[in-house]
């Protein structure tokens, strides 16, 4: 059985920092790509960030790009989210998610995967 398990959410102030973990069982990182998706109250959901199964390639949303950071450690099995400079508009549900096939880059859709977190809470308050 696959899980993600996100951790690392908070309530943090304007221009704080938080790094988020996606911690995976019954599947394999280093073979796959991972994204990070967010969703705010009365919003859909959207992408964040994509990292590529080979961890060479990363892709951002406009509106993150620059403060955060998507990375994945394939030993520990875990992605990961840093998060810097953070502004109240990223208050949002944060999910990871991976695919179930392996490989795959720059995968911005929700339909490219397969598999998501239960997601944590990230607040940012001014």
């Amino acid at each position: 059985q696959v899980q993600l398990v996100e951790s690392g959410g908070g309530l943090v102030q304007v221009g704080d920092s938080l790094r988020l973990s996606c911690a995976a069982s019954g599947l394999t990182f280093s073979s796959r790509a991972v994204g990070w998706f967010r969703q705010a109250p009365g919003k859909e959901r959207e992408f964040v960030a994509t990292i590529s199964w080979s961890g060479g390639n990363t892709y951002y949303a406009d509106s993150v790009k620059g403060r955060f950071t998507i990375s994945k450690d394939n030993a520990k099995n875990t992605a990961y989210l840093q998060m810097n400079s953070l502004k109240t508009e990223d208050t949002a549900i944060y999910y990871c998610a991976a695919r179930k096939r392996s490989f795959g880059a720059n995968l911005t859709s929700r339909d490219d995967y397969d598999y998501w977190g239960q997601g944590t809470q990230v607040t940012v308050s001014s």
